[in-house]
């Protein structure tokens, strides 16, 4: 399904540049923990990407799967909670947004154990 190709590949440019700005826009402008807090969310959104990147070709070469689809939404989901509060965090210093990060994490978790399913299905 282009659609995971598209939102993958977005979210793989978006990590690039994110990084790139917490490496040269950030740096010196906050505390080396809000630095690694950042960094945490830059390579989770880009795990991630791959995966949904992966889910798009998956569904473009094999009959449709709810599995596949369901991982995909949840992979989107994973990356706005968990890379996106880590991002607002980072900038915020708000330690309740902390709270929203584990909601992201269950549902990269969940994402993949619906990949698992299908791969155990025969996709």
């Amino acid at each position: 399904m282009k659609t995971f190709i598209i939102i993958g590949a977005i979210n793989a440019f978006l990590s690039v540049a994110l990084g790139a700005f917490g490496a040269h826009g950030l740096e010196g402008k906050l505390e080396q923990k809000y630095i690694d807090i950042w960094k945490t969310g830059v390579t989770y959104q880009m795990f991630h990407a791959t995966g949904l990147l992966i889910i798009g070709v998956l569904l473009g070469k094999l009959p449709a799967s709810s599995l596949l689809t369901w991982s995909g939404w949840l992979m989107l989901i994973g990356i706005i909670l968990f890379s996106g509060s880590l991002y607002v965090l980072s900038l915020t210093k708000i330690g309740i947004l902390g709270a929203i990060t584990p909601l992201g994490g269950l549902s990269f978790l969940a994402a993949w154990i619906l990949l698992i399913i299908a791969a155990m299905k025969g996709l």
